[in-house]
């Protein structure tokens, strides 16, 4: 058994798969149509980290409750943390993208870690777990 998916409520897909394809490095797993509304199209868009089993699923806001959600999903915290293996570089390759951080870099006793902010203003840890 392991998580599948989690899905992140975005405001436009195409600006959602740029920050996690262009700008993150994530794979775009998929992208179609799932019907036929001219007006809204709604897309399955799902993107992974690479070497990641678990995907995010980009889900466009639909209604107003939705939007509300919008950059809030965790109230707050911290929901989504992304490992890497080069801290340093990761951190100087997303400053340099223009990637919002909540604060400096800091070292912890389980890694190196800092706060950004993705696409929709969710808050996620970047971190390379501390070896050992």
């Amino acid at each position: 058994m392991h998580i599948a998916l989690v899905s992140i409520i975005v405001k436009d897909y195409d600006e959602a798969i740029d920050f996690f394809v262009a700008i993150l490095g994530f794979d775009l797993v998929a992208d179609r149509l799932m019907d036929d509304d001219e007006t809204a199209p709604t897309r399955w868009v799902e993107v992974r980290a690479p070497g990641s089993s678990t995907g995010v699923l980009l889900v466009r806001a639909s209604d107003e409750d939705q939007v509300r959600t919008h950059g809030r999903q965790f109230a707050g915290h911290v929901g989504l943390f992304l490992h890497v293996e080069d801290f340093d570089e990761t951190y100087r390759r997303l400053c340099a993208a223009g990637v919002a951080f909540a604060g400096a870099s800091r070292v912890e006793s389980y890694g190196k870690v800092a706060v950004f902010y993705d696409v929709a203003g969710n808050k996620w840890d970047l971190i390379e777990p501390a070896r050992g």
